[in-house]
């Protein structure tokens, strides 16, 4: 009635309701932070809610061991391809009218071979062989030999392959200076001169080898770089052994238990990633630039070639060397490894400061697992928890870029298999539309060098997807403390 004292509404009411404790969640109330509401007001509830309820285990697939070519069979086929996309490039430059009459001595062959230089092809075929005689000769080190006898023959032989590797370079550097001036000389060791000051100042935490558990004793933890600094010989030292041969130790995955120690493993698995892309990228560049760029830069000037044909067979060659470098230096236990660690990680998607203003917030803590769908407060910023697990830090954009690029197992896969799906499509388009005899003979050969890569990344996807679609088969879980 008029003037009379009415009740509580149900709006008040639901205002100074508790929330409920599926909203608590993740709060880390044990470590000290508090609740933020809509006045800003800190609640503090006893016992802590984490204890209590926590996140859904991460469950992993189970992968079968899919095969991987040896280091030596893979540098065997990569040296292998470039020397077809070299032959390939000295036919599309000195290609001859051999069917027309023989007016000309070189029209009875089908390449000007008075035109090419001898010197410069035995360089580049040097220069695209490093990595397997590199890795011919780390694999004989491996070996333990029975008696001295093959000990001291091993050491020989590797003495007289190293030798005859560098009176080779000698040999052709010197006949090179006769011949040509020091502008097109330069171009010899264009690709260690960019190297050299990109690679080799930049310092990154550098780690030879990732643990194979969590206990990051040395580290603690820490996201800065490591404390001992390296003079630049050893920078250079250790970069060029890097790109003579492939790594070979991948690290585990042993579901770390805390927060700290899921960041830590990302960190050192980031850098180890971060190496392995930077390997790809040079290797790839390097053998684009040495076997199709560089016979470019000794034509003479009255020679003609197409230079259109030239340049895509110059992207060509650097888009299947990286497609074949990434699928051996990233394979599918490796990027599996990376999915693991994505999805303890977690991601926080950033919000408007008006967004949710009804909707309890926390206070982010670095010793709390988040569960999803959580509010959190960290930098003056409001975030919220997008993976079923959640211990990134909010605000490192790297982190969030681990987590885009691995908490999905196939999406490097399926971008592999785009690429190089994308370039034989290509080639078979071009095929059927060549009308020059060079140019149906280059891309027959480039092909089926073609043919086998992406066999392999069909095989991989195939059989991992498989894997992946059963999720609880030969999982393996754990409860966020």
């Amino acid at each position: 009635m008029p003037g009379g004292r009415r009740g509580p509404s149900r709006q008040q009411l639901s205002r100074s309701a508790l929330p409920s404790l599926q909203t608590l969640v993740g709060g880390g109330l044990s470590n000290g932070a508090g609740l933020r509401c809509r006045n800003s007001g800190v609640v503090g509830l006893s016992p802590p809610l984490t204890a209590l309820i926590t996140p859904e285990p991460v469950r992993h697939s189970r992968i079968p061991d899919l095969p991987l070519d040896s280091n030596l069979l893979f540098e065997a086929l990569l040296f292998l391809y470039l020397l077809v996309a070299l032959f390939v490039q000295y036919i599309n430059i000195y290609r001859t009218v051999w069917w027309s009459s023989y007016s000309h001595p070189s029209a009875s062959t089908s390449l000007n071979f008075h035109l090419m230089d001898y010197h410069l092809a035995v360089f580049i075929t040097v220069m695209l062989a490093r990595r397997l005689v590199w890795t011919i000769i780390s694999e004989a080190s491996l070996a333990t030999p029975s008696s001295l006898v093959r000990y001291v023959a091993l050491i020989a032989v590797r003495l007289i392959l190293l030798t005859l590797c560098g009176w080779v370079l000698c040999w052709t550097l010197v006949n090179l200076f006769k011949n040509y001036s020091v502008l097109n000389l330069l171009f010899l060791g264009y690709p260690f001169g960019v190297y050299v000051p990109l690679c080799c100042f930049h310092q990154e935490g550098r780690a030879q080898s990732a643990p194979s558990d969590c206990g990051f004793s040395e580290q603690d933890g820490s996201d800065g770089p490591l404390p001992q600094s390296k003079d630049f010989l050893t920078l250079l030292r250790e970069n060029l052994r890097d790109q003579f041969s492939s790594p070979k130790h991948i690290p585990t995955h042993s579901c770390p238990p805390s927060p700290e120690l899921i960041r830590s493993e990302v960190e050192e698995l980031k850098t180890d990633f971060n190496r392995r892309i930077k390997e790809v990228l040079f290797n790839s560049l390097f053998s684009a630039y040495y076997v199709a760029f560089l016979p470019l830069c000794f034509v003479k000037s009255t020679q003609y070639y197409d230079m259109r044909w030239s340049c895509e067979h110059l992207i060509m060659v650097w888009i299947n060397a990286f497609v074949m470098l990434m699928s051996q230096l990233l394979p599918p236990s490796y990027c599996d490894l990376l999915h693991r660690s994505a999805a303890h990680l977690g991601r926080w998607q950033r919000l408007e400061p008006g967004s949710y203003s009804n909707t309890p917030q926390h206070i982010w803590s670095e010793s709390t697992i988040w569960p999803q769908g959580v509010l959190v407060r960290h930098s003056r910023c409001l975030y919220k928890a997008v993976g079923p697990y959640n211990v990134a830090l909010p605000s490192d954009v790297s982190h969030a870029r681990f987590y885009f690029l691995f908490h999905k197992p196939l999406r490097i896969l399926n971008l592999l298999i785009g690429i190089e799906s994308s370039v034989v499509l290509y080639q078979l388009y071009s095929l059927l539309r060549s009308e020059r005899w060079n140019h149906t003979l280059s891309l027959g050969l480039i092909l089926f060098c073609n043919y086998y890569v992406l066999f392999k990344l069909l095989r991989d996807r195939i059989v991992l997807g498989k894997a992946y679609s059963h999720p609880l088969a030969g999982s393996l879980g754990f409860k966020s403390q």
